[in-house]
């Protein structure tokens, strides 16, 4: 009777959550004026030290929650409808559970993206009476090794106590193009993550010079199997994914600074977490009026970008407004090398 209500309690929880995404995408089609998606970043610091990444420092204290409520507050004024929480790791910021309210409370949508470490019983409980509605765990690999740690072998149980607890919904990500001794890993996560009722996501990476880079053959044949593994997406509505694993560039209206932006750790508005200093202006003082200049703005980095949660959001406005800003300096640096935060495809 206890498994009963708790399925019947999170078909309901879902139900809410599909029924707030899908007016996520009717107010982005009405109006071109709020924030569709920002990620914010509570702390820089992590307990892990992927070789693949360069988001995260080993010393950084956590933000005060109430200095992280303020900026969420700005958020909610800029009508913003998806607020992702990242770092570093963002579990290690001891009121979480509080920012994750308050972007609750301000209307929005709230996700998280951990690396899973620090997930406990009472940790999950504490997030689900906070209202978080989606958190991602990135995996790597079946066994640690010199690239991640971040593997099935230490997590599986960490996704059972999801599985067990969590009333938001789990996707897990895994990455390939980073190094990671056997690429195949990356499927045994992805049918492991099915098998618990999880979705299920690829992330490709680009290189060290910051551009992208064929997948290899075998890479090639795991992202072609992952993309089988399950149902299609809004991620596979177009091939942007594939131009990405081939290394060939696309061609797009990028609305980052305008339907997406990346608050950093001082609270300032970036295009991205890979274009960092564009346009570099503190989120108390950005306004519809900075909105709306972005929007217009071309973005020179965009054909061969990998950012997949800043072509998703600027998807639903590919149809209208050509950009016809064009940047003195913003956008033509290239992409960071060793991001994690990746082109994804989908199966659930």
């Amino acid at each position: 009777m206890r498994r009963r209500g708790i399925g019947f309690r999170r078909r309901a929880l879902a139900l809410g959550r599909l029924s707030r995404e899908l007016l996520l995408i009717a107010k982005g089609l009405v109006s071109t004026d709020h924030v569709v998606q920002a990620h914010i970043v509570p702390i820089r610091r992590c307990n892990l030290s992927c070789t693949y990444c360069n988001e995260y420092d080993d010393f950084s204290k956590p933000i005060a929650v109430e200095e992280m409520e303020r900026r969420i507050d700005h958020l909610g004024r800029l009508g913003v409808s998806l607020v992702t929480i990242s770092g570093g790791e963002p579990l290690l910021h001891p009121e979480l559970e509080r920012v994750i309210a308050r972007i609750r409370k301000n209307g929005a949508i709230a996700g998280l993206i951990t690396n899973g470490y620090l997930l406990t019983v009472d940790r999950i409980q504490a997030l689900n009476a906070a209202r978080l509605d989606h958190l991602q765990i990135s995996i790597d690999n079946v066994q640690p090794d010199e690239v991640s740690v971040k593997s099935l072998k230490v997590l599986d149980k960490k996704l059972q106590l999801l599985q067990e607890h969590a009333d938001f919904h789990v996707n897990i990500n895994s990455v390939i193009g980073a190094g990671t001794r056997n690429p195949e890993d990356a499927l045994v996560i992805g049918r492991r993550a099915v098998e618990l009722g999880f979705t299920s996501t690829c992330g490709i990476i680009h290189d060290g010079h910051g551009q992208l880079k064929p997948l290899r053959d075998v890479e090639m044949n795991v992202y072609q199997r992952m993309k089988e593994l399950g149902k299609g997406s809004y991620a596979q509505i177009n091939r942007f994914q594939e131009n990405i694993a081939r290394g060939q560039p696309n061609q797009w209206r990028c609305r980052a600074g305008a339907r997406y932006f990346y608050i950093c750790e001082d609270g300032l508005v970036h295009y991205c977490s890979q274009q960092r200093g564009f346009p570099g202006v503190p989120i108390a003082d950005y306004t519809v009026a900075d909105i709306k200049r972005e929007f217009l703005t071309e973005k020179s980095c965009a054909p061969y970008c990998t950012v997949s949660c800043v072509h998703q959001t600027s998807y639903i406005d590919f149809w209208r407004a050509p950009q016809t800003i064009k940047p003195e300096s913003a956008g033509a640096a290239k992409p960071r090398a060793e991001e994690h935060d990746l082109v994804q495809i989908h199966s659930d």
